[in-house]
């Protein structure tokens, strides 16, 4: 049932699908290549999982906002819990998908230095996706698409402009703190992985109980 679901979210993003694939190859090797920070692999593969993921997300929100999508989804067999998690799902997919095609970035251009990441990066990475939807989610199944657009916007326009400073900064303070540096390497890399799924387990959670009792 959700596979279906989800099928449906990328059928209604299908105008921007191929664009958005090309777009998770070529803006990696483009933001490494302008920057000149030490983690800028990481920055690129982030930025480029935010605009991916909200392009993507935001044109099937605004979709079923203008089509009542919601209310007609639940006129059939699908369950209100199946209609959430089929969100969290959307949002996880598009996140392997851009991996993956970071991954095909690396492979070919090499003369650019852009390089793979490391497990801990790719955590990282999903720990922020996590957190973005995790209250992006939530809050747009309480007040809806249209009360809710323009603010997560901002956020995303601002990302570009925000990010290479805040990781400036972080370098040039010379922290060493390191999550996880009780456990074993082979342990701790992977605490992204287990924050995020608890995030996006308690956001799940609460759209969930929103979603039961919203009247649509």
């Amino acid at each position: 049932m959700l596979f279906h679901l989800v099928k449906k979210d990328f059928i209604l993003t299908k105008r921007y699908l191929l664009i958005m694939l090309l777009f998770a190859v070529v803006a990696p090797i483009f933001l490494y290549s302008q920057s000149g920070l030490d983690n800028s692999g990481f920055e690129s593969f982030l930025i480029t999982v935010l605009f991916s993921e909200y392009i993507l997300f935001n044109t099937v929100s605004m979709q079923e906002d203008k089509y009542k999508g919601s209310a007609l989804i639940c006129t059939t067999p699908h369950t209100r819990n199946g209609v959430i998690k089929a969100k969290y799902l959307f949002v996880l997919v598009i996140f392997i998908g851009c991996f993956l095609l970071y991954n095909l970035a690396t492979a070919i251009s090499t003369s650019v230095g852009l390089k793979r990441l490391d497990i801990f990066n790719v955590g990282t990475a999903l720990m922020i996706i996590s957190i973005f939807y995790g209250v992006l989610i939530p809050v747009q199944t309480k007040l809806g698409y249209e009360k809710t657009k323009y603010i997560f916007f901002i956020i995303i326009f601002l990302t570009p402009f925000l990010l290479p400073r805040i990781i400036e900064w972080y370098q040039s303070m010379n922290f060493h703190f390191s999550i996880g540096s009780s456990l074993p390497y082979s342990i701790g890399v992977w605490i992204p992985f287990a924050v995020s799924f608890l995030i996006g387990l308690t956001s799940m959670l609460l759209s969930i109980q929103i979603f039961t009792n919203k009247n649509l």
